[in-house]
């Protein structure tokens, strides 16, 4: 998701959107394997309000918002809809993101069947991270306002925890399966990722 972030403000800051600029909420997707559709259910995602504006429209911005903060699956996949998993990949390669490979958006059951899923490595998520914290991923502006957004995670229980109270971090958590893991942005008295 922090991928599909980046992607997002890097086509803002080049003006071919606008995070401001509505989109519609339809909960058809399409898989990669063969085009057929999917839908998500509010019962796998960690969020229920983006379900609650089916039919409505929601800006590019509240989307980002609610896929980092609340780790929107619906989010996430109307955004990769709308920013190109090519472009994310693109853009991550740019980057430095080896080991990083966003393919498709979230419960394509096809695609997982025949073992096309999206993948990450810990340093690949360090990368980027790294080039958010140091304004280096799309633009200082850009940049920060992705830091402040990966500072508003609701969910405290990976890296938070485990800070001294107070230390202010930005972060993105992640679940599947049986993994559990957090990256983040770490604003101690030494700033690290």
């Amino acid at each position: 998701k922090v991928p599909i972030m980046i992607e997002l403000f890097r086509q803002a800051d080049a003006g071919t959107l606008r995070l401001d600029e509505p989109l519609p909420i339809r909960n058809v997707f399409h898989s990669i394997v063969d085009g057929s559709v999917y839908q998500l259910s509010v019962g796998d995602d960690s969020d229920a309000e983006v379900y609650k504006n089916v039919g409505k429209t929601m800006t590019l911005r509240e989307l980002c918002e609610a896929m980092i903060t609340v780790s929107s699956n619906f989010a996430a996949n109307l955004l990769i809809e709308k920013v190109g998993a090519g472009n994310v990949r693109a853009t991550v390669t740019r980057l430095g993101g080896n080991g990083m490979l966003v393919l498709r958006g979230v419960e394509d059951q096809k695609a997982f069947d025949k073992g096309m899923n999206n993948e990450t490595t810990a340093r690949a998520l360090e990368v980027l991270m790294l080039k958010i914290a140091r304004g280096e991923a799309v633009s200082a502006t850009a940049d920060a306002e992705m830091a402040a957004m990966l500072k508003r995670q609701k969910f405290h229980d990976a890296i938070p925890a485990g800070l001294p109270e107070g230390t202010a971090v930005g972060h993105k958590t992640g679940n599947i399966t049986k993994i559990h893991h957090d990256a983040a942005i770490v604003y101690g008295p030494r700033p690290y990722v």
